[in-house]
C-alpha cells in the first residue's frame, strides 16, 4: 500500500530517471492526466504497468475510488502529462486525502519546469514565490496588480496563446524596465530563453509565433 508520485519529463524524454522507470514498472497502477501523452513515455521505457485516466475534470470523482484500492493494498504511482504532480497539477486532492487515511505517499524527486528556467533566468533565486497560471478572467486584473509590491523574484507558468497579453500587463503595473526571463520548450530541440526588460522581451514575442509551455521568471521590486 503507497502511492507514488513520479515526475515524468517536460521535454526531452531523456530526463527520466531510473528510479522513476523502476516505480512505474513496479506499480499496480498508474493514474495519468493524460493516457494518450503518457503512454508515449511509457512505450519508451517498456512500461506495461496499466494506465488510468486522472485529471482536474474527474479528480473528485475518482478520488475516494483510489483511495479505497490503496487501502485494499494496491501500489500506485501518479503522473501528469509532464513534470511533477500536485505542481499546477493534478495531486493535492489525492495526498491529502492519503494523509488522512495514513497511506504511505512518496514524491520522487524529478523534472519541474520552473527549476531550470528561474536558474536559467539570471534573476535571484534565493528567495522567489512560485504563483502558477495566474487567473485567465475574474481575479487576474487584481492578481497582477498585487505583484507591483513583490519583492521576491516571481514564477509564473502561462500558455503560448496569453504570453503577450501578460507581458502587456506586468509591463503596465511593474514599469517597461523590469526585468524578466521567458523560457520555453525547457530541454527541447528548440528550447528558448529570452531575457531582457519587459519591453523588449514583449517586443521579442510579438515579433514571432509563440509555441510550447512557457514559464515567465519576474524580477522583484528593489
Amino acid at each position: 500500500m503507497k502511492l507514488y508520485l513520479v515526475p515524468t519529463p517536460v521535454g526531452n524524454l531523456g530526463d527520466m530517471t531510473y528510479r522513476a522507470v523502476e516505480v512505474l514498472k513496479g506499480a499496480d497502477l498508474i493514474l495519468a492526466e493524460d493516457t494518450r501523452t503518457s503512454r508515449v513515455v511509457m512505450q519508451h521505457y517498456d512500461i506495461a504497468t496499466p494506465l488510468q485516466s486522472y485529471h482536474i475534470f474527474n479528480e473528485h470523482q475518482t478520488l475516494q475510488n483510489v483511495v479505497e484500492r490503496l487501502l485494499s493494498g494496491m501500489t500506485i504511482a501518479l503522473v501528469t502529462d509532464a513534470g511533477t504532480p500536485g505542481i499546477s497539477d493534478p495531486g493535492f486532492l489525492l495526498v491529502r486525502e492519503c494523509v488522512k487515511n495514513n497511506i504511505p505517499v512518496e514524491t520522487l524527486p524529478g523534472a519541474t519546469a520552473f527549476v531550470p528556467a528561474l536558474v536559467d533566468s539570471g534573476l535571484p533565486c534565493d528567495r522567489f514565490v512560485f504563483l502558477g497560471f495566474l487567473p485567465h478572467k475574474k481575479g487576474r486584473q487584481t492578481a497582477v496588480l498585487q505583484l507591483a509590491q513583490e519583492t521576491r523574484t516571481m514564477v509564473i507558468y502561462e500558455s503560448p496563446f496569453r504570453l503577450v497579453k501578460l507581458l502587456e500587463e506586468l509591463t503596465d503595473v511593474l514599469g517597461e524596465e523590469r526585468q524578466v526571463s521567458v523560457s520555453r520548450e525547457i530541454s527541447k530541440l528548440h528550447a528558448e530563453t529570452a531575457r531582457g526588460t519587459l519591453r523588449e522581451v514583449h517586443d521579442h514575442f510579438t515579433s514571432k509565433e509563440v509555441k510550447g509551455e512557457i514559464v515567465v521568471i519576474v524580477s522583484g521590486k528593489n
